[in-house]
């Protein structure tokens, strides 16, 4: 399975289903194999980080760099997981898992608040200073209940999520943008 030379049996295809919670249709299944065999271009059985990169969609988003120190090196059975989480059939922990590794770069399973800041850069880029990014992001984790010093840890991103679906965030003083 690992081999782009390889063809998937039907084992591998129900291995890699329930290896992401079965998201994914055997078609699909068929289908994300085809692509990776072409993302792997030398055969290997894994996608490196400059295979990735040849995907013009990835390559222009603003968190490329930080997604690809999640992709760099996966088999095919761990590139269908790490897709599950993009998939319209994943449960909303899923994504806010796929989002908290994001921001927690370092792997350390918390986000600082300079994790954050980083990806805010990351996302707004020149748009906005470093200042108005700090202010809002203080604002926005003050009306959360958390600190500039806070340490977030998967299970706050899951209630903050909660917090922002069940209050109006929008309400953030956005003055000096």
């Amino acid at each position: 399975m690992g081999n782009a030379s390889s063809v998937l049996t039907q084992y591998d295809i129900e291995e890699v289903q329930e290896h992401c919670h079965k998201l994914f249709s055997q078609q699909e299944i068929v289908s994300l194999y085809q692509r990776f065999c072409q993302l792997d271009r030398n055969a290997k059985g894994f996608i490196s980080a400059d295979e990735f990169l040849s995907v013009p969609e990835f390559a222009m988003n603003p968190l490329s760099q930080r997604l690809l120190k999640m992709v760099d090196g996966l088999n095919f059975k761990d590139f269908v997981a790490f897709l599950s989480a993009f998939s319209a059939k994943a449960s909303v922990q899923q994504k806010i898992q796929l989002i908290f590794k994001v921001y927690d770069s370092d792997g350390n399973g918390k986000v600082s608040f300079n994790d954050i800041l980083e990806v805010l850069r990351d996302l707004s880029g020149s748009f906005i200073s470093d200042d108005q990014r700090e202010q809002a992001l203080t604002q926005l984790l003050e009306e959360a209940g958390y600190s500039r010093d806070s340490y977030l840890m998967f299970d706050d991103f899951i209630k903050y999520h909660e917090y922002t679906t069940s209050h109006d965030t929008t309400s953030i003083s956005l003055s000096g943008f």
